[in-house]
């Protein structure tokens, strides 16, 4: 199973990734935990992004294929992988398929974790860290008792800085511009699978199964 994860931010591809992971014995590769591994690691591709992404620029794509392909070739990934964060827009697409081509591992679907707006801007920023326990809530999602948990133990609901309105606004506009069109590129390559997104995570995985199958 070789497969691209496609979604909005907020639209749950990593918690369906780990699920995937876990249940299929396949890795998940995170192009930006690799490419923060191999930065602290000081590899080859690694010193070659570390000072673009210092001055606060994406890595070149070039060093990310790079990556990707040291990756592959690891023994855990023999059977498949579950690429999160890779391709962002339709020329990495077309280099992520002439790499995986070149390593007889071509894909088998991109699966697009489709989400309505509206639930989406909940999600996103109805976000809160107890601060207390640590555990991850939202005020418009989590129950009333999960809530009150928090701050009845003495903690409060602390909301990432990142987690405002104008903030995800141009996270999400950024991702209609340069990586909604992968939607159409996979299509038009017959290997689209759509699930809805929506829903609690168990119910959005039993989908995510079922599509694969």
């Amino acid at each position: 199973m070789r497969i691209v994860l496609l979604g909005a931010p907020g639209s749950g591809k990593g918690t369906q990734a780990k699920k995937l992971m876990a249940d299929k014995s396949i890795p998940q590769v995170s192009t930006g935990d690799m490419l923060r591994k191999a930065i602290s690691e000081g590899t080859p591709y690694g010193l070659q992004a570390k000072a673009v992404v210092e001055a606060g620029n994406l890595a070149p794509d070039e060093v990310v294929l790079g990556i990707i392909r040291e990756r592959l070739g690891q023994p855990d990934a023999e059977n498949g992988f579950i690429l999160d964060g890779f391709p962002r827009t339709t020329q990495q697409a077309l280099d992520l398929e002439e790499l995986l081509d070149e390593l007889g591992t071509p894909l088998d679907t991109a699966v697009l974790l489709d989400i309505d707006f509206e639930v989406l801007m909940k999600r996103l920023t109805g976000r809160r860290t107890c601060s207390r326990t640590g555990k991850l809530l939202n005020v418009y999602f989590s129950s009333q008792q999960e809530l009150d948990a928090c701050t009845e133990s003495g903690g409060e609901l602390v909301q990432r800085e990142d987690d405002n309105e104008e903030t995800i606004g141009h996270r999400l506009d950024v991702y209609h511009e340069r990586t909604e069109p992968l939607i159409d590129f996979y299509q038009s390559r017959g290997k689209l699978t759509k699930i809805e997104a929506g829903g609690r995570v168990e119910e959005v995985y039993a989908r995510l199964l079922k599509a694969l199958s």
